[in-house]
């Protein structure tokens, strides 16, 4: 194995914790089963700012790109390293 391989590795399983880590962070955004048949009847509670949420869910998408890109660049090295 090479050392791109090993940094490509690692760098791949940091990104997949983060996205568990990050998405565990977030906030739910409904009342899960219930609310959907029941309906959402409440409102957010005034003055509650979804800031941090915002935030999470922003870093949530640019690990995601980041590990979809380094799966790819795995995937060629390894077709690549075959050869």
């Amino acid at each position: 194995m090479s050392i791109i391989e090993i940094i490509s590795g690692v760098v791949l399983i940091l990104a997949a914790i983060a996205i568990v880590l990050l998405t565990l962070a977030q906030e739910s955004k409904g009342r899960g089963l219930s609310g959907a048949i029941m309906g959402e009847g409440g409102m957010m509670e005034a003055g509650r700012t979804r800031g941090r949420d915002v935030k999470l869910a922003k870093a949530t998408r640019l690990v995601s790109i980041v590990f979809f890109v380094v799966v790819v660049a795995v995937s060629i090295l390894s077709v690549v390293s075959m050869n």
